[in-house]
């Protein structure tokens, strides 16, 4: 592995790190309990005085891959503003960990409640991409009283076994894992091309490797558990059990995703119950909060700002 000062991804995440906090947000550290600690970005204590008592607050949840402030950059320079913004690492990414055995992304739910608990937020919006979708949904299903609405980017919470069996032939891989934690330039090369509309074919191995030695390489077993620890998607095509949320809820998705197609965007919808909409931002992939952050954006402070159904 380089040298942090010849890595530029290192180099980076200096910058997003600014970036976070000239948006008003500090880096700190929570015991939430005996065993589990939370690395979260929140807002100065001095932001959350009387005079700004009355805006809303935003949980943001990453997905699979680098740590959060590598997923909400461009989400936290815009909704700071009108939002009480919150950006936790979830368990085992970035300075997050526990001791406990728990792996299933309920636990990962739970573990953010009293998160929010600790910071003395008592109600909140949650905004989960990709894995941290997972998150947000059993959030909202478990906690009705604390999250208000919910949006779901990118994330196949209906997802079957047989997804994940075209989710490997169309990466041309063996098991997921392989996919969503890669190990070397060609593994990544793979996971850009189903989760970017772009393609990135004249990038050189060495920016590639870099990623995957600073971004991909901590807590690699893990996260491994992590991925075999969801409870979503256990069962077959006959056997999918998923209860509707009695909140206003968005889906986002990319028209081009290749991690969870835009068909499963459209059986979600379905199945959240009547009081979910989608809304499809056309030629992006897996991370549209990235490809057009300013659609994004606007699509989604348009549905927190508006009265509820």
């Amino acid at each position: 592995m380089a040298p942090s000062f010849l890595s530029v991804v290192s180099l980076y995440g200096i910058y997003i790190r600014r970036c976070f906090a000239t948006s008003g947000l500090v880096s700190q550290s929570i015991n939430i309990d005996d065993d589990t600690t939370i690395h979260v970005w929140s807002p100065k204590p001095d932001d959350q005085g009387s005079k700004n008592k009355d805006k809303p607050s935003l949980l943001l949840l990453h997905g699979f891959g680098p740590s959060a402030i590598w997923q909400w950059r461009r989400q936290v320079q815009f909704f700071a503003t009108h939002f009480h913004v919150y950006v936790p690492d979830l368990v085992f990414f970035g300075n997050s960990t526990t001791k406990s055995e728990e792996r299933s992304e309920v636990f990962q739910a739970v573990s953010v409640a009293k998160l929010m608990e600790k910071l003395q937020v008592d109600k909140y919006h949650v905004m989960g991409t990709s894995y941290g979708g997972f998150v947000a949904y059993n959030m909202a299903k478990m906690f009705p009283d604390k999250v208000e609405k919910v949006v779901i980017a990118s994330s196949g919470v209906n997802m079957r076994k047989a997804d994940n069996v075209a989710l490997m032939k169309r990466a041309n891989s063996e098991n997921i894992e392989e996919i969503m934690l890669p190990e070397t330039a060609t593994h990544l090369r793979t996971l850009t091309r189903l989760a970017v509309s772009k393609r990135f074919n004249m990038v050189p191995d060495f920016f590639f490797n870099d990623c995957v030695n600073q971004l991909y390489s901590e807590n690699r077993k893990e996260k491994m558990e992590l991925l075999r620890g969801l409870t979503l998607g256990e069962g077959d095509d006959d056997t999918l059990k998923l209860a509707p949320l009695q909140q206003d809820v968005l889906l986002v998705w990319g028209d081009q995703d290749q991690i969870f197609p835009l068909k499963m965007a459209d059986e979600l919808k379905e199945l959240l119950g009547k009081k979910t909409r989608l809304e499809v931002i056309e030629n992006t992939s897996h991370v549209p909060q990235i490809e057009n952050s300013p659609r994004f954006n606007n699509i989604v402070k348009t549905f927190l700002c508006a009265s509820s159904s």
